[in-house]
């Protein structure tokens, strides 16, 4: 190769690969990255609180009571004079520990009836069917708050109430998931090579089929932080003055006349993390397929 030619492809390599990079950032979807970073806040919110606020989300100042969004108190502060950014920011392990469990208890019973139903005898299988038919019958809210009558309030147990209601939804996707997967030419071939059922199924079947199901979980992730502020609304979650998201809503609505933020700015909260858990959730199906 002459000189010439080493000095042109030297300089159309870099430009090759910088129109590489622009059509890589062209796809990156702006809507997407900002869920990510929403997430990405609140976890760190969750994980390191302190480090986003000084204030301390339980103990209150009576002086500074009822006072607007400002650059002291950027949330404002609530009928006790305790910070809302505070009570928001300390929230969210709260809401989103809840949650997590709840999606957690779905998609693990969830899966091992949908495993068993879409894998063993018919009968078994109609059996199994028919109850998950049942539970989705229910309304989910009522469900939950049947659950949480027997079992008693709290977070916990509203973590367990909201999972329940998921469960259904998660062993008839896995189930269907099974069953296409059964049918495939290499579950067929593992059998055909002496393989035994228990062997297939955790080797090949289930990896396969759990795809689709932690995208669900993805989504369920939402709904989760949803019902679970729901439930803390309604009174049946965490007890005050615990700085759970859905009782912040709570304690504010006799006040929402005069002081507005002490519902809307955790409600706007609750409402970016459901819809950014739902746009990542849409990506994720839309990869797989």
């Amino acid at each position: 190769m002459s000189t010439t030619e080493t000095i042109v492809t030297e300089q159309v390599k870099p430009a090759a690969s910088s129109r590489t990079w622009l059509r890589h950032l062209r796809r990156v979807e702006p809507g997407l990255v900002l869920s990510g970073l929403m997430l990405l806040l609140v976890v760190l919110w969750a994980v390191v609180p302190w480090l986003f606020t000084d204030y301390n989300p339980i103990a209150g100042m009576p002086r500074q009571r009822l006072q607007a969004p400002s650059e002291a108190h950027w949330f404002g502060t609530d009928m006790l004079g305790r910070d809302l950014y505070a009570r928001v920011v300390y929230g969210a392990v709260h809401s989103l520990s809840g949650a997590f469990f709840a999606v957690l208890v779905g998609l693990v019973v969830g899966t091992l009836v949908g495993v068993i139903a879409g894998s063993v005898g018919k009968r078994l299988d109609d059996v199994l069917m028919r109850i998950v038919d049942t539970l989705l019958a229910i309304p989910t809210l009522l469900l939950s708050l049947s659950i949480l009558m027997i079992m008693g309030f709290g977070t916990i147990n509203a973590a367990i109430a909201v999972g329940a209601t998921s469960v259904a939804s998660f062993a008839r996707l896995v189930r269907s998931e099974v069953i296409r997967v059964r049918r495939t030419d290499y579950v067929e071939a593992a059998f055909g090579s002496g393989g035994s059922f228990a062997a297939v199924l955790w080797r090949h079947v289930l990896p396969n089929s759990l795809t689709s199901a932690l995208a669900l979980a993805a989504l369920q992730f939402g709904i989760a932080i949803l019902a679970i502020s729901t439930l803390s609304f309604l009174g049946y979650g965490a007890p005050p003055p615990t700085p759970e998201w859905g009782l912040l809503i709570a304690e504010g609505r006799n006040y929402l006349a005069t002081s507005w933020w002490l519902t809307t700015i955790p409600g706007v909260v609750v409402v970016l993390v459901v819809l950014s858990t739902n746009r990542i959730s849409r990506s994720l199906g839309r990869n797989r397929r």
